[in-house]
């Protein structure tokens, strides 16, 4: 066997070059320097990567390839993890030496969002997306965008930071000109004025031991009190289940209410933010918990400056000693991320990708400890039932059901909001006797019970309870309470289409079912014809494959459509 002839190296000399340099992209001193200033003194820990980015992204108004390098560098992170973070969500704009990852120009310094959700579609966005353009100029950016959440006051729109109800050409361009680009909530309770009506009593009572935790679990679980971001899992035995895992354990409470048709999270928060905030610390008292975590859409930017605001008072003057640790997280603009484990996800500063988890607890919560998992309208109602007892709350419900719900009502009524009404109501009661009934001249033709997801019923199933499990017999459900209502100026083909648009857009790419059937789905549905057999078959797959539930009820508008508008469908 003939052997290669390997040289004999010379003494002192080395068999591998020395690298000059470290693999990978080198850091810029300058982006170093930028980036150190931004960060100051605080901390570099790992779920801090999204909060950084966002310093970087509000500072420059865009994420450069040296600035996420020099990031990287500074929280001791690999490159590819900070890219890819960033890449994820939709309100950081990557830019690679000044041009973005689309190919386009960096972005101009202001950028104006219109939403384009059913409710504001129907609202006649599209006509503002067409023609701001040109209005605004070449120095304003303007995007379609998922829902943000101000569906009763459609057709929204941002400017900068700024939101505009019921917006228009001239409403937006006058707010670009004027530079109101910032939202500063006023009129809601401070926290002065919410001590002064009793606020916090209830929960220095429990710390004080004037309250008894197994007590306070049997009012939860007596009053009916679900879980009011769209699970609807019993409260009490989830504060139950979490108290009896071992310590530490932690909190994540979730506000990024990305449904769209939904905003009922946000209008008590503009309203009464510390009546959550006490409900959050009579629950981690009853379940052992010492850090909560506060996660809110990045779309709520008057929200979010406004609960700075009120926790840095609290922080100061707390009601009791020993209280937990209030943190406060900043979203970036993903629907996924509304869905409990890729919320959990998000919070640990990484991409919004779902688990594969139980639904209610913590063997893989936050940083892997037992989390307790809730939606911020559920802790709203914890001191007035505590307060008024557990049979008020229970009683308030209609037709059979029980406790209170607060619809989101949008679309063609009279009186589009926030309707505080009995649960088991049915839709017809909430048009009539809640929302001014339809607008004029509109009647009334279909809805959306459960938002985008929830699916679509026709005006003849007009007398079904709303409520926990009464609609899944019709293919739909109530999830969060958002209540789109279509008129005979809508079509229910065209709803499913922007339904459609929304998940294909929101996929987190994660699994095959979700990602490809909603792209799939939407091609289908986009034409004149629809492949209803095929359809069928497609929605079976994404809801039996899909990891979570944005994949598993994506397919409920299109086959609502087959179902009860058949009519609209041009036939083979």
């Amino acid at each position: 066997m003939n052997h290669p002839v390997i040289p004999i190296m010379a003494q002192g000399s080395t068999r591998q070059r020395k690298r000059q340099a470290p693999k990978g992209r080198r850091v810029d001193p300058q982006a170093l320097l930028e980036v150190q200033a931004l960060l100051g003194a605080q901390s570099r820990q790992r779920d801090l990567l999204i909060e950084h980015l966002h310093k970087i992204q509000d500072a420059f108004g865009c994420l450069s390839h040296a600035h996420l390098a020099a990031l990287a560098q500074e929280m001791k992170l690999a490159q590819t993890e900070v890219y890819e973070v960033a890449t994820f969500y939709h309100h950081f704009d990557v830019v690679r030496e000044g041009v973005m990852r689309e190919g386009d120009s960096a972005p101009p310094a202001l950028t104006v969002r219109v939403c384009d959700g059913l409710s504001c579609e129907m609202a006649g966005a599209r006509d503002l997306i067409e023609r701001l353009p040109a209005i605004l100029g070449a120095d304003v950016r303007v995007l379609a965008a998922p829902c943000v959440g101000r569906c009763e006051q459609a057709p929204a729109a941002v400017v900068g930071q700024h939101p505009l109800a019921h917006a228009s050409c001239h409403t937006v361009a006058a707010a670009v000109a004027h530079g109101h680009t910032r939202h500063a909530p006023t009129g809601y309770i401070d926290y002065d004025s919410y001590r002064a009506a009793g606020g916090y009593v209830l929960a220095r009572a429990c710390h004080d031991g004037r309250r008894d935790a197994e007590a306070l679990i049997t009012t939860m679980e007596t009053s009916s009190l679900r879980g009011l971001g769209g699970a609807g899992f019993p409260t009490g035995r989830k504060w139950r289940i979490v108290r009896n895992e071992p310590g530490p354990r932690l909190m994540a409470i979730n506000i990024d209410e990305g449904e769209p048709g939904t905003f009922k999270d946000r209008y008590y928060l503009e309203r009464d933010p510390h009546r959550f905030l006490e409900g959050a610390l009579v629950a981690a008292w009853v379940a052992g918990v010492n850090t909560i975590y506060i996660y809110l859409r990045d779309e709520y930017h008057g929200c979010r400056a406004m609960l700075e605001t009120e926790l840095a008072r609290l922080r100061a003057d707390p009601p009791f000693q020993s209280m937990p640790e209030l943190i406060l997280r900043r979203g970036a603009g993903a629907y996924i991320c509304g869905e409990e484990s890729a919320m959990i996800e998000s919070i640990e500063g990484k991409r919004g990708m779902p688990r594969l988890r139980p639904p209610y607890v913590a063997q893989v919560g936050l940083f892997g400890l037992p989390t307790l998992q809730h939606n911020f309208e559920t802790l709203h109602w914890v001191r007035a039932i505590v307060e008024q007892g557990a049979d008020w709350f229970s009683a308030q419900g209609r037709h059979g059901r029980k406790g209170l719900r607060s619809f989101s009502v949008s679309g063609r009524v009279r009186e589009p909001g926030v309707k505080l009404a009995p649960a088991g109501i049915t839709v017809q009661e909430l048009i009539d006797e809640y929302c001014g009934g339809m607008a004029p001249g509109h009647q009334f033709y279909g809805y959306l019970p459960g938002g985008a997801s929830g699916g679509i019923l026709p005006a003849a199933l007009n007398a079904i309870p709303l409520d926990f499990d009464t609609l899944q017999p019709y293919g739909c459900f109530i999830g969060s309470a958002a209540v789109v209502v279509l008129s005979d100026q809508d079509s229910a083909v065209a709803a499913a289409r922007n339904t459609l648009r929304f998940f294909k857009d929101e996929s987190c790419g994660q699994c095959t079912p979700c990602r490809v059937g909603t792209a799939k789905a939407l091609a289908l549905i986009e034409q004149p014809q629809w492949d209803t057999p095929l359809l069928a078959e497609l929605s079976q797959v994404m809801r039996d494959a899909s990891i979570c539930g944005l994949g598993q009820a994506a397919p409920n508008p299109f086959d609502c459509v087959v179902k009860y508008f058949s009519h609209e469908l041009v036939k083979p």
